[in-house]
């Protein structure tokens, strides 16, 4: 089977809610790290088949393809298409599992990979955060055939963290530390560099916006809960922000014709789905999965990314696999850098690629919770 190879991979620096972002039109904004992926490689773009592109909330300013339009908005050439693809929250990590399969699969030789978020612009259903029954991820629960299945019950997010908090024992306060090394960790990425080669700076804003270097367990105790007598609080959460992220995704025919240099191989692509009522869940057993399938183990992988949607997610997919924290998320994670929905899976891989090659490890996972109960899982092979 054909090989794929991640040739580089870019990202805006992460807007915060209201902040220096906020009034970048999503087109824009998805275009920015397109454009900058197009000039970094010098790539001819003429040559590139499809790009394929992660967006959630796909109204509005965000509609009507936002990939085929970030790349017209990039001002590179017409005749090359592109799809948005929707798997919630790792809607571009699947995107980029469909750019791979697309190269893979010996049809495509030059695809761009991605994904973007404006949640200022579109914002998240507050239906989330109220705990009502009808809340992000569940746009089902007046259906007839999903009661008969799943019933009529409390859905959304908040409650499933809750739920994971609960059944894995993780107690407020360890989640408040673990938020906090997320914050101090992201704070020592940005001071010493680390994120200066996946980061293409716009509208002036150099850096994450969304970090809290002032964050301190004091701090974060006096949250309240988003459910009353609830763990969960917005400090132990992801962050409402914008962003976007690219990657450039190549065959060894397209490396060896336009002269690239590949960063990373992709060692491993799948996706699995667990209870859609637990629905955080899904990356415990996709991780399992993926790892079977490759022949491999946790020892065999140097560094994970695993989405801080909320910090108990993570936190209970180490505890079942036996994943170290030192391991994890070691440029921090969405609890400090924000969670851009569509965006979250090309900027996890973004890092995760810088991260490998910054402290020598050979091969990173990849993997995150998604509405329905799903989970991507990618491991890529630093070269």
């Amino acid at each position: 089977m054909p090989e794929a190879f991640i040739i580089d991979a870019v990202r805006t620096p992460i807007g915060r809610k209201k902040g220096s972002l906020a009034h970048v039109h999503p087109a824009d904004l998805g275009a920015h790290p397109i454009k900058v992926l197009v000039e970094r490689t010098g790539i001819d773009p003429n040559a590139v088949e499809d790009v394929v592109w992660g967006c959630c909330d796909t109204i509005g300013p965000q509609a009507g393809d936002i990939g085929r339009t970030a790349w017209l908005v990039a001002g590179l050439p017409q005749h090359v298409p592109g799809t948005t693809v929707d798997r919630q929250c790792g809607s571009s990590q699947q995107a980029l599992h469909f750019a791979a399969q697309g190269v893979m699969s010996g049809t495509q030789d030059l695809v761009v990979a991605g994904g973007s978020q404006a949640m200022n612009a579109i914002p998240i259903s507050a239906a989330m955060y109220a705990g009502e029954p009808y809340g992000f991820g569940n746009p089902f629960n007046t259906s007839p055939g999903w009661v008969e299945r799943y019933g009529d019950g409390l859905l959304n997010q908040i409650n499933s963290a809750e739920m994971i908090a609960e059944k894995w024992s993780i107690s407020r306060e360890e989640m408040e530390q673990f938020a906090l090394t997320s914050h101090q960790r992201a704070q020592a990425a940005t001071d010493n560099g680390w994120f200066a080669r996946e980061i293409a700076p716009l509208e002036g804003l150099e850096i994450d916006e969304t970090i809290r270097p002032g964050t301190t367990l004091e701090g974060l105790a006096s949250l309240k809960p988003v459910q009353e007598g609830g763990a969960i609080t917005a400090g132990v959460a992801s962050q409402n922000c914008d962003g976007a992220a690219s990657l450039l995704v190549a065959s060894a025919r397209a490396v060896k014709d336009h002269g690239l240099k590949p960063r990373a191989r992709i060692h491993h692509l799948s996706v699995r789905a667990d209870d859609p009522v637990w629905m955080l869940t899904a990356p415990i057993p996709a991780t399992r999965y993926a790892l079977s399938k490759a022949g491999m183990t946790v020892d065999d992988i140097d560094l994970f990314e695993c989405n801080e949607a909320f910090a108990s997610v993570p936190m209970a997919w180490m505890k079942e696999l036996g994943i170290p924290h030192e391991k994890v998320n070691v440029h921090g994670g969405a609890i400090a850098l924000g969670h851009p929905l569509g965006a979250s899976g090309a900027r996890l891989m973004t890092t995760l690629l810088n991260a490998l090659e910054r402290t020598g490890g050979r091969y990173g996972l990849q993997t995150m919770c998604e509405g329905g109960g799903q989970a991507n899982v990618t491991i890529i092979e630093r070269l």
